[in-house]
C-alpha cells in the first residue's frame, strides 16, 4: 500500500465501566484474509497480505477509490468540519457523530504530509476510515480528525487539549489510541504524560517507528493494552524493531500487548488492513 499513513486516537476517562463492544459492521469484508500462523498464545499473528487482492481488487481506481460495497455514505449526515478553543491554541477538526455525551471518543491525527480530511476520506484506504466512522456512530460515540502544528511536544499539548474537551463532554467514555508512522511520535508522546498516560485506555501502533521509551512510560506502568500491526516489506520503519519492542512488553508479566504482521505487507498496509472491529473489542475488554 502506497498512499501516506496517519494516527488515530480513541481516548476516554479512566473510570471503570461495563463491558463494551462494538456491532458489526461489513465483518465479511474487513475480516483479516487469512491468518498464515500464531504465537504467544495468539497475541502474536501473521495475516495474509496479496496487493493484487487487497488494493488492485478491492479498489476501483487503486489506492484512490474504494468500490461502493466497501462503503456506506449516510454518515455523513453526521459530519461537521469545526474549530476548538483549547489551552493549547485553535485546533482545527472533523467530528462525526455525538460531540457530547459520546459512548466512545475516537480521534485520528494524521501522519506526515497529511491533514484532518484524510481520516474522514470514505474512498481511500480501502473503505477502512469509512467502516471505523460507522462503527464509532453506531457505538453512540464521536469520530474526530485533527490538525496539529507537527510531530514535537507542542503537536502533543495540542492533541492533549483537544482529548480533553471532548472527553469532559463525555464522562467515561472509553479511550483507545492508534498511531500511524511518524504519528508514533504524537502517541509516544501522550502515553509519556502522566495525564493521557493514564487517561487513555489503549494505544494501537500502525506502520509505527520504535520508541524504547514507551517501556518506561506512564502508560505502560499502568498496563494499559498496547496493539501494533506492520508491514513485513515496510521499507521506511523495519518491522524488526515493532517486534522487539512487542516482546519486551510481553516479557513484562504476560503485558496486554497484540502484533499482527501482514506478510508482503509495506508501510501503509496496517492502515488499509486492520480490521478495527476486532481490534477495538479486544482492547476495549483488556482496559
Amino acid at each position: 500500500m502506497r498512499l501516506a499513513v496517519s494516527i488515530l486516537i480513541v481516548l476516554a476517562s479512566v473510570a471503570p465501566s461495563a463491558a463494551q463492544s462494538l456491532a458489526p459492521f461489513k465483518d465479511n469484508l474487513f475480516a483479516y484474509p487469512a491468518i498464515l500462523s500464531t504465537a504467544d498464545g495468539g497475541a502474536y499473528r501473521v495475516v495474509d497480505y496479496s496487493e493484487a487482492r487487497d488494493i488492485d481488487k478491492r479498489d476501483e481506481i487503486p489506492e484512490r477509490r474504494v468500490w461502493s460495497k466497501y462503503v456506506s455514505l449516510g454518515v455523513r449526515k453526521l459530519q461537521k468540519d469545526l474549530v476548538a478553543e483549547t489551552p493549547a491554541g485553535r485546533i482545527a477538526h472533523v467530528a462525526v457523530g455525538k460531540t457530547e455525551g459520546a459512548g466512545l471518543i475516537v480521534f485520528y491525527i494524521h501522519g506526515k504530509g497529511g491533514d484532518r480530511k484524510q481520516g474522514v476520506n470514505d474512498h481511500t484506504f480501502g473503505g477502512n476510515f469509512n467502516r471505523l466512522k460507522n462503527l464509532v456512530v453506531s457505538a453512540d460515540g464521536v469520530y474526530i480528525s485533527a490538525d496539529f502544528s507537527g510531530f514535537d511536544t507542542k503537536g502533543v499539548a495540542e492533541i492533549a487539549a483537544l482529548a480533553s474537551r471532548y472527553a469532559a463532554k463525555s464522562p467515561g467514555a472509553p479511550v483507545i489510541v492508534a498511531c500511524g508512522s511518524m504519528g508514533g511520535a504524537i502517541c509516544y508522546g501522550l502515553a509519556a504524560r502522566p495525564d493521557t498516560g493514564i487517561s487513555v485506555s489503549g494505544y494501537l501502533l500502525l506502520g509505527a517507528f520504535p520508541d524504547d521509551a514507551l517501556l518506561a512510560s506512564a502508560a505502560v506502568k499502568a498496563r494499559k493494552p498496547v496493539f501494533f500491526a506492520h508491514g513485513s516489506a515496510d521499507k521506511v520503519f523495519a518491522v524488526a524493531g515493532q517486534e522487539a519492542l512487542f516482546r519486551t512488553l510481553r516479557a513484562k508479566g504476560d503485558y496486554p500487548a497484540r502484533f499482527v504482521r501482514f506478510e508482503t505487507g509495506t508501510h501503509g498496509t496496517p492502515v488499509r488492513m486492520i480490521d478495527w472491529r476486532d481490534t477495538l473489542n479486544w482492547m476495549l475488554a483488556a482496559r
